[in-house]
């Protein structure tokens, strides 16, 4: 898998990121229960996931800030 860049976040709409990350944390546990059983072959994919998460987590909470601050 491919990591997703900052720019390819920053393009989809708040419903978007959130959709995804919802998506990702379901790959995530499916991915620890393949590792649990040791059916994982490439451990290297959860390190590429959990940082996408995170990055995506990130961008979503800059951009409600902006909004909350841009209310006001």
């Amino acid at each position: 898998m491919k990591a997703m860049k900052v720019e390819e976040i920053r393009k989809l709409a708040a419903e978007e990121i959130r959709t995804k990350i919802v998506d990702a944390r379901d790959e995530m546990m499916k991915l620890r229960f393949q590792q649990v059983t040791g059916q994982l072959t490439d451990s290297s994919h959860m390190k590429v996931l959990r940082r996408d998460i995170a990055r995506m987590v990130t961008i979503l909470r800059e951009t409600e800030r902006v909004a909350v601050e841009g209310a006001k």
